[in-house]
């Protein structure tokens, strides 16, 4: 099992819609991400920056990632969600969350 934290910044104006999105999540994004191996998916909000942590399970991640970005409902997700946020630079080629280093951690 894989840990990921990532960041990205919430535009102010699209903080109330952004939770409201997400306090009923499309259940077809829902199981794209747990069809791909995605696990105790959590984001969390201070402020304008979004921290998201998951856990992958999986054994291919570029192959599961590449499965939920082909997924037609998670495409029209992200549509509303990516016009809400503003990402931060530093990120790889390709990916709209930063992707951060972990540092600690404790079983």
């Amino acid at each position: 099992m894989r840990r990921f934290g990532q960041a990205i910044r919430v535009r102010p104006e699209a903080i109330e819609a952004y939770e409201r999105l997400h306090a009923e999540p499309w259940e077809g994004v829902l199981a794209t991400l747990r069809a791909s191996n995605v696990r105790n998916y959590s984001i969390f909000r201070h402020g304008e920056v979004l921290f998201a942590y998951f856990e992958y399970t999986g054994d291919d991640y570029p192959a599961d990632m590449a499965r939920i970005a082909a997924d037609p409902v998670t495409q029209a997700w992200w549509k509303l969600t990516d016009a809400m946020q503003e990402p931060y630079d530093g990120r790889a080629d390709g990916a709209w969350w930063l992707d951060l280093r972990e540092v600690f951690h404790l079983d």
